[in-house]
């Protein structure tokens, strides 16, 4: 049996399995022996746990941690928001991992759709914008993002859109997770966190360019380079990046590694950096979780001061966006990115949320509009 044929069985025996993106292709995971659902009360005893050194390749948990659970992770308490009652995180622990190619063909489109409404219409959003504006002249934050969440009642088969999702808008960080009760689908392009044995990495992505017949890789970089608000934007991410960084490094080892370059996507441009260091002594996975999620770059700059503005506007849940999606190994090595781009499926509702970044200088017009530029591939598959 081929593997795409091992994928589709798998995918109508109704077995819960997840798929992430590699260098090569695709990883898909499957046979899970163990699946942790996660709490406040629960997370540190799961990220302290101790293992055997890696002995296979299966020695490993790979899920997610929602947004609410990072933040009471850090000690930020988020005030009662409508939600969905969807659980702060799983982990599973999985027994078979194959190894599929870069295309997945899987066309069966069997859903069914509503149309999409939007939680913060553009006279709304222009309020909390204004608003936000104020904090910034008073120096109560430098960087802002407010997340707009679209949404609809649908059933929807996941293999199917991430099919179609993956042939048209490929990210380096995506993944897939389909369970008994939810789907997530994703095509995240960030990587927060890569680490293998004391090497650390994390790659910000500040700065977004919608794609035309006009603009192509070379002049989103020369927008990037004279547009005065996004090197500002961008320039305060990857500061913000390196200090989460070097709370966990060897002083001295926090480099920026490339700076400023184009990654080329199905709708936009955008702009990126990949900054590098080596862990200190004593370093375990509960510190590297602390110090660098929620990922920096979806939130603002500084970090924890604009995550308590947010949660104080913010009267829906944000569940799975902006928290984190990867893997912890036995040996500690870990993968994670930062869950944006992505569907969630939960009680026959769809919801994508996105967000954009709000400067000294920026317009609410062209803001809001970009929320939407983010949202569209998503919304297409429907």
């Amino acid at each position: 049996m081929n593997r795409l044929n091992q994928l589709t069985e798998i995918h109508q025996s109704g077995k819960p399995y997840i798929i992430y993106k590699s260098q090569k292709g695709f990883n898909l995971y499957t046979d899970f022996s163990k699946k942790i659902i996660l709490n406040n009360k629960n997370i540190k005893s799961f990220l302290s746990k101790k293992y055997k050194k890696k002995i296979k390749n299966t020695d490993l948990f790979i899920g997610f941690f929602g947004y609410e659970l990072l933040n009471n992770l850090i000690d930020i308490k988020i005030p009662k928001q409508k939600n969905l009652n969807f659980p702060k995180g799983i982990f599973y622990k999985p027994e078979k991992i194959i190894k599929l190619s870069k295309k997945i063909n899987y066309n069966k489109k069997t859903f069914e759709s509503g149309n999409f409404k939007i939680n913060i219409n553009k006279k709304n959003y222009t309020k909390i914008f204004n608003k936000f504006k104020k904090k910034i002249k008073s120096g109560e934050t430098y960087q802002i993002k407010i997340c707009t969440k679209y949404k609809t009642n649908s059933k929807i088969n996941p293999l199917d859109f991430f099919s179609r999702l993956s042939s048209t808008n490929l990210a380096p960080e995506a993944f897939m997770i389909k369970d008994n009760n939810y789907s997530i689908i994703s095509c995240s392009p960030e990587n927060l966190i890569n680490k293998k044995g004391v090497d650390i990495s994390t790659k910000p992505i500040a700065g977004t360019v919608k794609k035309t017949k006009y603009i192509d890789k070379t002049k989103a970089l020369n927008y990037f380079r004279n547009n005065l608000k996004e090197t500002k934007e961008h320039n305060m991410i990857v500061d913000m990046e390196r200090n989460d960084l070097s709370r966990i490094c060897k002083v001295g080892s926090v480099k920026l590694s490339r700076n400023k370059i184009v990654e080329e996507y199905k709708d936009l441009f955008h702009y990126v950096s990949l900054i590098k260091g080596k862990l200190k002594k004593n370093i375990n996975n509960l510190d590297i979780i602390k110090a660098m999620m929620p990922g920096g770059s979806v939130i603002g700059c500084p970090k924890i001061s604009t995550l308590n503005l947010l949660n104080k506007q913010e009267k829906e849940n944000r569940n799975i966006y902006t928290g984190s999606f990867g893997y912890i190994k036995f040996n500690g090595d870990m993968r994670f990115n930062i869950i944006i781009r992505s569907i969630l499926n939960y009680k026959n509702i769809s919801e994508i949320s996105v967000a954009s970044g709000v400067v000294v200088d920026s317009n609410a017009n062209h803001e809001f509009h970009e929320n939407f530029i983010k949202a569209k591939a998503l919304i297409d598959l429907f």
